[in-house]
């Protein structure tokens, strides 16, 4: 029973969070949709950063669990490294939650909202880390700066994905990995 409540209260605070943002969500709407007394809430959760960073936390596995369903063992580490960040970019633009934390991010600057995207970006680095790591471990690719790459690679597929399409026709997934591949795995081609 305490764990349906708890279940509850996540489920409706992910909405809340998702609806109207993290500034403007209140422990009063979250015990509402929940259907439970505002007291029942702090029985699970001291305030609502720990209940922001517990519906945070289990996004960022189902991130992870989401780019874990495209590798497949037998592809090359690029073409892995690609369908993960691929997956994982697609999920952040579909995910209800994560456009509404963009978004509140860019129009109010919420603090809150600015550390967890920070703690999204950086779990991401750290799961395309471990796979570049097993990578150098197999001698599949040279020995490199795991994190680094990891942070270009993130870097350069938002640009690619969300900036370049600002003002220009999107790429397909294919032509991003063609980029991916020529300019930041194999280096800037020489003339």
């Amino acid at each position: 029973m305490a764990t349906d409540r708890r279940k509850m209260i996540v489920e409706a605070a992910t909405k809340s969070f998702s609806l109207f943002g993290y500034k403007a969500t209140t422990m009063d709407q979250v015990a509402k949709l929940a259907n439970v007394g505002k007291g029942t809430i702090y029985t699970f959760f001291k305030n609502k950063e720990e209940l922001f960073e517990e519906i945070i936390s289990s996004m960022v596995k189902e991130m992870i669990a989401e780019a874990d369903a495209v590798i497949q063992p037998g592809l090359p580490i690029t073409e892995n490294v690609h369908h993960a960040l691929y997956r994982l970019l697609e999920f952040r633009s579909k995910h209800q939650l994560m456009i509404k934390l963009v978004q509140e991010e860019k129009e109010m600057g919420t603090l809150a909202v600015s550390e967890m995207l920070q703690h999204v970006e950086n779990e991401i680095i750290a799961y395309l880390k471990s796979k570049l790591d097993t990578a150098v471990e197999k001698s599949a690719i040279p020995p490199i700066n795991t994190e680094l790459m990891s942070f270009l690679l993130l870097k350069m597929y938002i640009v690619l994905v969300y900036d370049w399409e600002k003002n220009h026709k999107p790429l397909t997934s294919d032509e991003i990995a063609q980029i991916m591949n020529v300019y930041l795995l194999q280096g800037i081609p020489e003339q």
